[in-house]
């Protein structure tokens, strides 16, 4: 087995790191094709993005993606960001943080799951949500059981 990359876990600390202090955390995109950003405010292929707790809700910093809801001039959008295209995450008050090499990121495996994007779909559609299709193969899914 292949070993998982640290680069999720420096994002997590240091998104961690700037919310205790006070601080408001950005990270810079290098946008490619997995990335699901509003196309008007990609500059020079680049994309910075708040990820306070005050900017985005269900922000989930997965393994392989960053995911979340926030507004782009007044409309919700829903970000989705391989941790492979992030190239920076910082303070923005004191430009404190840490850069990172943009690393290829492959293309999801239809047959496997997929840590943050599976999760942030069994939680909008639950297991008991109706797909609409009966012909198709039910996704695994894990719940609580008491």
């Amino acid at each position: 087995m292949a070993e998982t990359s640290t680069k999720p876990y420096f994002l997590r600390a240091l998104y961690e790191w700037a919310t205790d202090n006070g601080y408001t955390p950005h990270i810079v995109v290098q946008v490619n094709d997995l990335c699901r950003v509003p196309a008007g405010f990609v500059q020079d292929g680049q994309i910075t993005l708040n990820i306070s707790h005050l900017a985005t809700g269900g922000l989930v910093i997965g393994n392989q993606f960053i995911e979340f809801q926030a507004r782009f001039g007044g409309k919700s959008e829903h970000i989705s960001v391989p941790v492979g295209a992030v190239t920076a995450i910082y303070a923005r008050e004191t430009g404190t943080g840490m850069g990172f090499e943009v690393e290829d990121t492959p293309l999801p495996d239809p047959g496997t799951a997929n840590d943050a994007k599976d999760e942030a779909i069994s939680r909008a559609t639950g297991p008991e949500a109706d797909t609409g299709s009966e012909d198709k193969p039910k996704r695994p899914s894990l719940r609580i059981v008491k």
